[in-house]
């Protein structure tokens, strides 16, 4: 049997979404007998490590990126950690063109690590943002951004083409030198028609501290509340934790399986608007009520946005009280567009 060819699979740590919408390209891989190999830091990597614990890893050096504590300081913030981002991006790319050299590396896909990429093997790079929104200065995010996705073979938007979309102008513009491929959107999970057990789920990710920040929030609205919750802090450690509270049950981290199992049990899902929690909720056609991360111009433009089409309503942090949540049953819930990825066509680049 001739030796299957390595392909490294990188996502950011940013958050746990770029991680997880990797999963279903993951198993496709296998599936297609590539070898897949992890490479990420910090949390996106140990929630992949659990996912496939067979398959080897690499730790690539860490973005470091934190959320200011208020959403008006985000992008400066961001900005005073762009040296830092700089350098990550550079070490990145060093320990890429070893990885490639001694692993025997046959392709690349690079979840928003924007310095894993080699020029001696087909370099793909996923994002839902050929937009990268940050207020007045986003002409000049796109195009920092653009400058580094020039340097893959082809870029890979997890969404649709037309008119009817998830990512909306984030992932659609007219003007875009790399050669793209919208391939549907990401995700790992399946629906089933289930009677929902629980009243709320509550999933939390994202860098801190605002992950804090809105998880002690929401366990003080929620305190009083009669109905049957359960509350994922979207904390990685190495063993996951069951805590109940009345009729409350915390969990730290949910696998996949467990975590298909209770969102389709769920009848509303409280959580941040992060792309790939979109998916997500889109495939399983759920209610949501979302809460962006204060100050993200993503997260914030695709609340406003899925809340104008009537699909999820939203607030801003501070505003959100436990009455918020009866507006739910006015909106549609989101719905996916079943578009098959098409892997065998996309791993033809390898």
């Amino acid at each position: 049997m001739k030796n299957k060819k390595r392909i490294l699979v990188a996502p950011l740590n940013w958050g746990l979404g770029h991680a997880t919408r990797c999963i279903p390209i993951i198993y496709a891989l296998i599936e297609y007998n590539f070898e897949p190999i992890i490479a990420s830091d910090g949390v996106a990597l140990s929630l992949l490590q659990k996912e496939f614990p067979s398959l080897s890893s690499i730790e690539l050096p860490s973005y470091n990126v934190t959320y200011a504590k208020k959403g008006k300081n985000f992008k400066l913030k961001l900005i005073k950690d762009t040296p830092k981002l700089i350098n990550a991006i550079k070490a990145e790319k060093k320990a890429t063109k070893a990885i490639v050299e001694m692993q025997n590396i046959s392709g690349i896909i690079s979840d928003n690590r924007l310095g894993v990429y080699s020029k001696k093997v087909p370099s793909v790079f996923i994002t839902h943002q050929l937009n990268v929104l940050s207020g007045n200065t986003t002409w000049l995010s796109t195009k920092m951004h653009g400058k580094f996705i020039k340097k893959f073979t082809v870029c890979w938007v997890p969404d649709a083409k037309g008119e009817i979309n998830l990512s909306g102008k984030l992932g659609h513009t007219n003007s875009f030198e790399i050669p793209t491929k919208y391939i549907g959107p990401l995700s790992r999970f399946k629906r089933s028609m289930v009677e929902p057990t629980n009243k709320i789920l509550i999933l939390l990710s994202g860098p801190e501290p605002q992950r804090t920040l809105l998880e002690e929030k929401l366990f003080s609205e929620l305190k009083n509340y009669q109905e049957k919750v359960v509350f994922v802090k979207g904390i990685m450690q190495k063993e996951q934790t069951i805590q109940v509270l009345g009729n409350m049950t915390i969990y730290n981290f949910m696998t996949s399986q467990l975590l298909e199992k209770t969102i389709n049990e769920s009848e509303l899902v409280i959580s941040r608007s992060g792309y790939t929690t979109v998916m997500d909720l889109a495939k399983l056609n759920k209610k949501a009520y979302f809460i962006p991360t204060p100050g993200q111009f993503e997260q914030e433009y695709l609340a406003k946005r899925l809340t104008k089409l009537n699909f999820v309503p939203s607030c801003n942090q501070d505003e959100f009280t436990l009455d918020k949540i009866k507006e739910a049953s006015r909106f549609e819930g989101l719905k996916a567009f079943d578009i098959e990825i098409n892997y065998k066509k996309l791993f033809n680049l390898f």
